[in-house]
Order: structure tokens, then sequence, then C-alpha cells
């Protein structure tokens, strides 16, 4: 069983800040960390390799600090890392992205073992889109399974995997044939701390780098800004609100409460209640 979980570096969420002159992301000083969504798609991977000695390698597309976080994931217990960085993947939306990521999964299925099951999170949180993962599934004609919430049974004699896929309005159950693609919700599993001889690997470890060369059969014309067709036309930053807020002072419950009945009587809150 060859498990491929794809993973993306993002900036963390809680640093994000926006260039009010171009609009654009502010990268620089923030910190980068493994997108949260991937880390319990690679929790699920290392599950069934505890449980079935499946084999686990981990896939990123980016710039070569991304190796950061692919070593990361090498604590934590994955097998192999392979990081897809080259200038000529710059600047890809999730219609160049899933085309090379997909490239990289038939890649790895051909030159290490074939893939049974790609684990990827259900969006990114720089992107916030969840079309990467779909989009990958589609190319390599593999079945896929969106908003995975638990993975009931994974059959390496029958080739199936059985999934609770969360709905808006349910539940629903689906089984169904090896190879697949999932994307996995935070309610599949808690994600595991590296491991002391994890973080020892890993920091020897050297991931696999591919580049634009390669890939023989790559379309040039795919990747990078040439193959993205989105346009970013305008973002913003909403206004910040402002709140007033007062403290109301008092001795014991009684006071306290009573003068916090008489500062509400005496604003617009009753007329709005229709107290009045």
């Amino acid at each position: 069983m060859h498990i491929v979980v794809c993973i993306k570096q993002v900036p963390d969420s809680r640093e994000i800040r926006i260039d009010p002159v171009t609009n654009t992301l502010v990268r620089q000083g923030v910190p980068a960390i493994v997108n949260y969504y991937d880390l319990h798609g690679l929790e699920e991977a290392l599950r069934f390799k505890d449980e079935m000695g499946a084999r686990v390698t981990v896939v990123s597309m980016g710039p070569p600090s991304a190796e950061k976080a692919l070593r990361q994931c090498i604590s934590m217990g994955a097998d192999e890392a392979v990081l897809v960085s080259d200038r000529g993947f710059a600047g890809a939306d999730t219609l160049a992205t899933s085309y090379v990521v997909a490239m990289t999964v038939q890649k790895v299925a051909t030159e290490m073992e074939p893939v049974d099951v790609v684990f990827c999170g259900k969006q990114t949180l720089d992107g916030d889109t969840g079309q990467v993962g779909p989009g990958v599934a589609c190319r390599l004609d593999y079945e896929q399974m969106t908003y995975v919430e638990k993975v009931v049974e994974l059959n390496e004699k029958e080739r199936t995997v059985t999934v609770h896929r969360h709905l808006e309005d349910g539940v629903e159950v689906v089984k169904t044939k090896l190879p697949v693609l999932i994307t996995v919700l935070t309610e599949l599993n808690k994600p595991r701390r590296a491991s002391l001889p994890g973080v020892l690997r890993a920091a020897k470890y050297k991931p696999i780098v591919w580049s634009t060369n390669d890939f023989p059969d790559l379309d040039r014309s795919k990747i990078g800004l040439k193959g993205s067709p989105t346009i970013v036309s305008k973002t913003w930053v909403p206004e910040p609100r402002k709140v007033n807020t007062e403290m109301i002072a008092a001795d014991g419950v009684e006071a306290l409460s009573a003068a916090l009945i008489d500062k509400l009587w005496n604003t617009d809150l009753p007329t709005r209640l229709g107290w009045s």
C-alpha cells in the first residue's frame, strides 16, 4: 500500500497582512507553516502505516524553503518527501497547480511504487478554494472523495475504501475502488507530535527535488503564470470596526445589576427591542 500526501507550505494565517498599495499578501517576515488541513491528511496516512505497513510519501510544490515543511512531515513519520521547485512553476493558480501536482504523483507512481491513495487537505489557508485536490483527481482519473470526516475502512485485499463525507444536510457513507484521492476535514483525526527518532531523522533528511527538467512530458503552457487563467482584479482589507467600551463598577451583585440595567435603559436598546 502506497499513500501519497499532498502538502503545502503557507503563511501563518495569524500573521497574514495585506500590502495596502499592491493589494497582495505580504510574505516577507511572515512565518511559514504546513497547511493545517494537510496535517490531518498526513496523520491519516500515518495511521494506515502503523496499522498495515503502508508506505507514505509527501509531495509539495513550492520554493526551496518548503523543504522545512517536508522535513516536519518526515519527523512525524513519513517515509519519503518530494519537492517540486522551479521558477517556471511560480505564480500558479489552482488549475496550473493541480496539473503539476498530478504530474508529480504520476512520476512518484512510476519511479517509486504505484500509488493507491492520495490525501489532501480540504483547502489551503492562503487560497481557501478547495479546488486543487479535485483537480488532481480529475487529471489522474482517480476516484475522489471530498470533505471526508472519517475513513471507516481501507481494504487492501479488495482494494476498496469506505468513508463518511460531511454534507450540509447530513453524512454520506461511500465505498469506492482504489486508486482514490481523498480531501479531509479537521474532524478526521488529531495530528501526532513528532517523535525524537523522527526529529533526528528529519534533521539529516534531504528531500528529493524535481524541477521542470525532470518532467520530459511537461506542457510548459500549463504551468506558472502562462497556465493560470485566474486573475485577481482587486483585494482589500475590511475597515476596522470601532467598539466603545465602558467599565461599570459597583459594590455587590445587586448594585452591579441595577447599574447595568440603568445604563442599558438609557440607551436606544429598549426602543430597538420594542420595550418603550
